[in-house]
């Protein structure tokens, strides 16, 4: 479950330095600063309230306006990639900037790396370059000539995807754990790091990676893959206790059909509008889109969440004639909207009738009885929360003599 790497530490003191210089050419730059019209806000266009629409981003002949996109707190500067296929062979960062009362642009920042992403005060740039066919992080730091040239954050043998710090200063990426891409959290330990995949129920066994965390961890808006043929975007809202609740499938019309994908999401800092690359078969079909998108998180956070399978329940044991009882564990299942709502039932596995021998008590969640013969019983449970949503598990019962 955990990768450890060693801290860098020439280079996080070259970042300390740099972070001060780039904070005071902040400071001297705000000092000047004029706030942007209203009309002239995102290249002067217009959102949708919930239909996402085209964002119209100028790009090179035979390159696709994709992957994850960055726009500093101001809105005076917009930030993209531009690619020509998966896995890229091209790639490049280009900027809109607004001077003069106009927008201006786009200019080419970079070349040969991809999904930009910009820390709270934006004065680091995060993005991502291949090597060896893995993806790794850059950073570069503002100064008074526009960026630094990118350095390389971590030195890894696993995918270093979508680095973002938030304001409470807690790093996230998505990273290869156990076979699959799961979203990450970076935990400081003493002298070393490590990366600590953030568990169920956002990380599954399908491919979890294109991600969005808000800048005060409130939700996660990402990617899962469906069946390896397309993927839609989710989003997730942390509880109280630091954990995250049942992931929630963004409906009609932000994700569409198979074959489409929608991934590379991205988050204005106001909450109010969500970027992301969406496209089909053909690489010619992907655009970056853009939707108004405040009300809708509200109104998700706020619905009904389905429960969810948590902790496998282990084999159980048992002789033929002494009397068995086992109490289904309280964390089996998880209702995000509390598990006092959960009704329990029992069956065997193909949907039959439990053996007249065992009683399953939904209130307590016991099964108990005794055993007359020995026999390999593969016991379901289901859980339904009072909106009729359930979950399901199961587990075997071994009976010998």
């Amino acid at each position: 479950m955990y990768k450890k790497f060693k801290k860098e530490n020439s280079m996080t003191k070259t970042m300390r330095f740099l972070l001060i210089i780039s904070m005071l050419v902040m400071l001297s730059m705000s000092l000047y600063a004029q706030a942007i019209p209203i009309d002239s806000l995102y290249l002067g266009q217009t959102p949708h309230p919930y239909t996402p629409k085209i964002f119209n981003l100028s790009t090179t002949s035979g390159l696709r306006p994709v992957e994850r996109i960055a726009v500093t707190s101001d809105g005076k500067e917009i930030y993209y990639g531009e690619l020509n296929t998966w896995p890229a062979t091209n790639m490049r960062i280009k900027c809109y900037k607004y001077l003069d009362n106009r927008w201006q642009g786009p200019s080419v920042v970079f070349e040969g790396y991809v999904a930009p992403g910009l820390a709270d005060n934006d004065s680091i740039m995060y993005m991502q370059k291949d090597q060896n066919n893995i993806a790794c992080t850059y950073f570069s730091v503002r100064n008074n000539s526009g960026w630094s040239a990118p350095v390389r954050l971590f030195s890894l043998n696993e995918p270093t995807h979508y680095f973002q710090k938030t304001k409470l200063n807690n790093s996230y990426l998505s990273s290869t754990l156990e076979g699959s891409s799961d979203i990450c959290k970076l935990i400081n330990n003493n002298s070393a790091a490590q990366i600590q995949s953030l568990g169920k129920p956002i990380n599954t066994s399908n491919t979890e990676n294109d991600f969005f965390i808000a800048r005060d961890e409130s939700y996660i808006i990402f990617i899962r893959f469906d069946n390896s043929s397309a993927s839609d975007l989710y989003i997730s809202f942390k509880k109280d206790n630091g954990n995250w609740t049942n992931p929630k499938k963004f409906g009609d019309p932000i994700n569409t059909p198979n074959p489409n994908w929608e991934c590379c999401p991205y988050v204005t800092n106001d909450n109010k509008y969500l970027f992301f690359t969406r496209g089909g078969n053909s690489m010619s079909s992907y655009y970056t889109y853009w939707v108004k998108i405040d009300n809708v998180i509200d109104s998700l956070k706020h619905t009904n969440f389905i429960p969810y399978f948590k902790n496998q329940i282990r084999t159980q044991s048992i002789q033929v004639g002494r009397l068995f009882n086992f109490t289904l564990p309280s964390e089996t299942f998880i209702d995000d909207d509390g598990n006092n709502t959960l009704t329990y039932s029992a069956t065997l596995s193909d949907g039959s009738p439990l053996p007249s021998w065992l009683n399953f008590n939904p209130v307590a969640r016991t099964f108990s009885g005794t055993p007359a013969e020995a026999s390999l019983l593969k016991i379901k449970v289901t859980t339904t929360d009072t909106s009729q949503a359930f979950a399901s598990c199961e587990f075997e019962i071994s009976i010998s003599k």
